[in-house]
């Protein structure tokens, strides 16, 4: 059973970090990467820079960035107290950086064949608010272009891409 809190686990509430979105308020798509640099401790800066990737169809780096976010959410989760389980309440606004490289993270993997990465953060993402895959999935203006589950690969055919797209093609 997920969402619900039967071990009452105190919610983790995480500090604000106003110069974080501040700098993400006044940046175009472009200079992301400036206010990742200058906060690279903030999952919501990596889960603006994962969201501009993803939204250039660079799904890799879009990965990788939901990653740090990822890691980096963690290390403020356990600052905070949190030990491991319990709710992450978006209601919360600071909060919902780490709540959106979770997503991005969960989203990137599914589309990269990640099943198994894709199943677990779903389960936590559910563990920690049980709105924040709707509301982030309806907030998105991919939620109808992108899955909600990894596609299913049927057996015997290769889930792999053509090797061709491994290389840069033409002259050397």
């Amino acid at each position: 059973m997920t969402g619900a809190n039967l071990l009452d686990q105190p919610e983790t509430l995480l500090p604000a970090e106003p110069e974080v979105t501040e700098a993400l308020s006044r940046t175009g798509m472009q200079d992301i990467a400036t206010v990742v640099a200058a906060h690279p401790k903030s999952s919501l800066a990596w889960a603006a820079l994962a969201d501009v990737t993803h939204s250039q169809g660079r799904l890799l780096e879009a990965y990788a960035y939901a990653r740090v976010g990822y890691h980096r959410g963690l290390d403020a989760l356990r600052k905070a107290g949190w030990r491991g389980q319990g709710p992450i309440p978006w209601s919360h606004a600071p909060n919902r950086g780490v709540l959106r490289a979770l997503f991005a993270l969960r989203r990137a993997a599914a589309e990269i064949g990640e099943t198994d990465e894709f199943e677990r953060l779903t389960e936590f993402l559910n563990g920690a608010d049980a709105t924040v895959i709707p509301l982030l999935r309806s907030e998105s203006d991919d939620s109808q272009k992108f899955p909600a589950a990894p596609p299913a690969v049927s057996p015997g055919e290769d889930p792999a891409p053509p090797t061709a797209a491994f290389f840069i093609q033409g002259e050397n």
